[in-house]
């Protein structure tokens, strides 16, 4: 809890995000973001990597990459620049008082919990194959190649940018969720994630409302059923999910605006946000994770899964930001 506290507040306070970096880069040609990501990721990688290769109790974010996983992917690409927010975001923006992240917020666990029910069959469907770099290449050929993939992004970035020289308080937020990030390895015995408690949520919800899970090849499996008869005090990722929104709206709260932010949108642009935050929730679990499960945490644990998510789900951007721009301007 007291991690994600820590992250909700160095997210909001710091101005550090997933979407918003991109929406910058493809908007504006800013890289300044794109290269505190990077940052983030190559700290966070330099130090998990070789700890969950050398200890048995910690797990890597390694997922499986598919056709329907990089679909979904760009899907949340696309959904997320709509509501300038992705699961991390969504979440802090819900807890700093955004209007908008407070209505997607509900339809993204919504999403969340119909993609878990849908998550084995796609398996079953469509071939999948999980890439671990630190298995292939080892922890040394793994770190070399994520951190050149990493420093070839952050250049490319920064040369083809409208502007120069890094932004010192960025690159001091990505310092400290990177740190944020290692202890929650530590601490949690896996990396950082937010969809699957989002979806938790729903589902202890769905239960006494007459919902069967043991008609569900996702809930029946053993590690979830046993979360799911749990509290959701015990699952680590809802707890981290439950401490973004806390340290956002402390951070908010200590603001020097002092002011929730509450856009003024048009109310038929409401449906929108419920829709896209739908699409969140259902695209992140067919594609096994959001910005921060997949894209960050499968990236730093050598996943290529985070590889082909970052791809994909860029791609997904570049179309979701001219949408959104459309949208809002109607």
């Amino acid at each position: 809890m007291l991690i994600g506290i820590g992250l909700g507040f160095v997210l909001e306070r710091f101005g550090f995000g997933f979407a918003g970096p991109w929406r910058r880069w493809i908007r504006e040609r800013n890289p300044q973001g794109v290269i505190a990501q990077c940052w983030a990721i190559a700290l966070t990688a330099v130090i998990i990597q070789p700890l969950i290769a050398s200890q048995d109790s910690l797990v890597g974010a390694i997922g499986p990459i598919s056709l329907s996983m990089g679909l979904a992917a760009a899907v949340f690409g696309l959904a997320m620049q709509l509501l300038l927010g992705c699961g991390s975001g969504t979440l802090v923006n819900a807890g700093s008082g955004n209007l908008v992240a407070l209505v997607a917020l509900p339809a993204f666990c919504v999403g969340s919990f119909a993609g878990s029910l849908w998550v084995p069959a796609a398996v079953a469907a469509i071939p999948h194959i999980a890439v671990d770099l630190t298995t292939e290449f080892g922890v040394a050929g793994s770190l070399a190649t994520t951190l050149s993939c990493l420093a070839v992004i952050a250049v490319l970035a920064h040369w083809k940018g409208s502007t120069s020289g890094l932004n010192r308080r960025l690159m001091l937020a990505a310092t400290l969720v990177a740190v944020l990030a290692i202890a929650h390895v530590l601490v949690a015995g896996q990396p950082w994630g937010v969809v699957y408690g989002l979806g938790l949520w729903v589902a202890k919800i769905a239960v006494p409302l007459g919902w069967d899970p043991t008609g569900s090849a996702f809930w029946s499996a053993s590690v979830n059923a046993t979360s799911l008869s749990n509290s959701v005090l015990n699952d680590v990722t809802s707890l981290t999910s439950i401490g973004l929104m806390a340290g956002a709206a402390l951070a908010s709260w200590q603001s020097v605006k002092g002011q929730p932010l509450l856009p003024s949108i048009r109310w038929q642009l409401y449906g929108v946000v419920l829709l896209a935050g739908l699409v969140l929730g259902i695209s992140s679990r067919l594609a096994f994770g959001c910005n921060v499960g997949a894209l960050f945490s499968g990236i730093a644990s050598g996943s290529l899964h985070g590889w082909v998510w970052m791809v994909c789900g860029f791609g997904g951007s570049l179309i979701g930001v001219r949408l959104r721009d459309r949208l809002w301007s109607l």
